[in-house]
């Protein structure tokens, strides 16, 4: 995933500004089934937060984590929320065309 610039950086901050977590980190941490619902929230959505759970290194660790199992670039973090984004995949030729004919 390439860098975000730091302007880029902060028009997503601010997008994000008015978001609610869409998922978050229980005690059992980083499981499977979060990565997978952190993937789709992503897939819907593109820019998303994560509340993140522990004391500051393990918040630190897991929004990392999080960002690289996703394939999505952390923007920042604001005390015990992770902000991600991902750009949407563009749909193969042929799944457009499909799509606009139904």
């Amino acid at each position: 995933m390439s860098d975000l610039t730091s302007a880029e950086r902060s028009r997503l901050r601010g997008a994000a500004h008015h978001l609610k977590p869409v998922v978050q980190i229980g005690k059992d941490g980083l499981s499977p089934g979060v990565v997978a619902e952190v993937d789709r929230s992503l897939e819907a959505h593109q820019l998303i937060k994560v509340r993140l759970a522990g004391d500051r290194e393990e918040r630190e660790e897991q929004a990392r984590t999080l960002a690289e199992a996703s394939e999505s670039e952390l923007v920042g973090t604001i005390g015990a929320v992770a902000i991600l984004y991902r750009p949407l995949e563009e749909a193969p030729e042929e799944e457009r065309s499909s799509r606009s004919s139904c």
